[in-house]
């Protein structure tokens, strides 16, 4: 059922207003049959979409309403999350950052609602992976991270003024007795280890030596 613009050879194009037979609505314009430039979808289940359009697809830019009361609004591509965004979840949690293929990838930065702490670093196919910081209220977490995971070499940077270095070693579960070594070891968060405290360190750029005292 179509309500609008039609070019000369009976195409839809133009602005128009379509009810699908699924019961998603359309309204805004299309060009030679498709929906392209702007317009808003309504989904039946209560998503809707409104922003561009290219030949039927999500493209550019474009604000996404979930069926969750989450939120997506930034760069489309052939339908996908795909350029910069920011992504509100339904429990006021936020990602604002590089998207590819709908997954957080790239640079980007998670807020957690609940306790204030944020995420600041890379992404790697939806998850917290590569250099980073985890900024909490009165300190802060430096180093790298795989899986969601920090690991490897880094450092607390506390408000008071030092700083903990250390680093987050991967541990497996013990084994119960009688268990077969053949079994896969069950992998358990990392696990931190210090190694000094100092005071704050200023970073210098590289090949320079630090004043001396």
């Amino acid at each position: 059922e179509y309500d609008g613009e039609r070019n000369s050879e009976g195409e839809r194009h133009g602005h128009g207003k379509a009810r699908l037979p699924n019961g998603d609505t359309y309204d805004g314009e299309y060009e030679h049959g498709f929906r392209s430039g702007q317009g808003t979808y309504r989904f039946r289940n209560g998503a809707c979409y409104t922003g561009e359009y290219l030949q039927n697809k999500k493209h550019g830019q474009g604000i996404f309403f979930y069926p969750d009361g989450s939120k997506y609004e930034g760069d489309w591509v052939n339908d996908q999350r795909h350029g910069y965004g920011e992504y509100t979840y339904a429990n006021g949690d936020t990602y604002t950052g590089e998207w590819f293929n709908n997954n957080r990838h790239g640079q980007g930065t998670y807020v957690y609602k609940d306790t204030g702490s944020k995420y600041v670093g890379g992404w790697v196919n939806g998850n917290q992976e590569g250099e980073a910081e985890l900024i909490h209220l009165n300190h802060r977490f430096k180093g790298k991270f795989l899986n969601g995971n920090p690991i490897g070499r880094g450092k607390y940077i506390f408000d008071i003024g030092c700083e903990q270095h250390g680093e987050y070693i991967q541990s497996e579960q013990d084994k119960g007795e009688g268990e077969e070594e053949e079994e896969p070891s069950l992998l358990v968060a990392p696990k931190w280890k210090a190694s000094e405290i100092t005071k704050l360190t200023l970073w210098t750029p590289h090949g320079e030596n630090p004043p001396s005292p």
